[in-house]
């Protein structure tokens, strides 16, 4: 249901789809990166990221769909890349059952233009292995740098650069939106993370 002060449904479908489809939501994401990068005394442009992923339960409509073998459950999966920083700056969708090092191609792909000065790429245990190395190589000039738990950690252990992934993931879970695959479309499900990015960052530069 609607605000009873917003336009009709098929006008608020139509602007939203018009959005997605031109780029302006990811426009707008992008120009909010670049003003929070700098506020803390960074560059505009990120030179290192940090890729992680997360399963997310799908809805009865929902049509990106998987057995995510890892957790016991059938899911969609949003991959992304954050900066140093914790703004996100790639993101993508598909099923559960893709693995990570078989996902994450395809967002440090299309981030490679957007981002050209981005070539270090920190990343979890489950992006180990050789498989991902050699596709990064027909990428772009990528480095690959596997941050794992120590052997010796009992309990939680937060990791250098891996915690700000997942402190992304965890903003996110406050957008009910985003709680469950909701939409029919990869495109319509891509759009939404850019909208509560753009919420935060909007607020988060207003404290400023």
């Amino acid at each position: 249901m609607l605000p009873k002060d917003f336009p009709p449904v098929s006008t608020v479908q139509g602007c939203f789809c018009a959005w997605r489809n031109d780029g302006l939501l990811e426009d707008l994401n992008r120009r909010l990166v670049g003003i929070a990068r700098l506020s803390p005394g960074r560059t505009a442009r990120p030179r290192a990221g940090i890729v992680h992923s997360q399963s997310v339960k799908t809805s009865a409509i929902g049509r990106v769909c998987g057995y995510d073998a890892g957790k016991r459950i059938k899911a969609g999966k949003r991959h992304i890349v954050t900066d140093r920083v914790g703004v996100p700056v790639g993101l993508g969708v598909h099923s559960a059952a893709i693995q990570e090092r078989d996902g994450a191609p395809n967002v440090l792909d299309a981030i490679a233009k957007r981002y050209p000065m981005l070539r270090h790429v920190f990343a979890d245990g489950g992006y180990a292995g050789t498989k991902l190395g050699e596709a990064l190589k027909q990428i772009g000039r990528f480095t690959l740098q596997i941050v794992k738990r120590p052997d010796s950690a009992e309990g939680f252990e937060a990791l250098p650069r891996r915690r700000l992934g997942e402190r992304t993931l965890a903003w996110r879970g406050r957008c009910r939106r985003l709680s469950k695959d909701w939409k029919k479309s990869i495109a319509s499900a891509e759009a939404w993370v850019p909208i509560a990015h753009i919420r935060r960052g909007t607020r988060c530069l207003a404290k400023i």
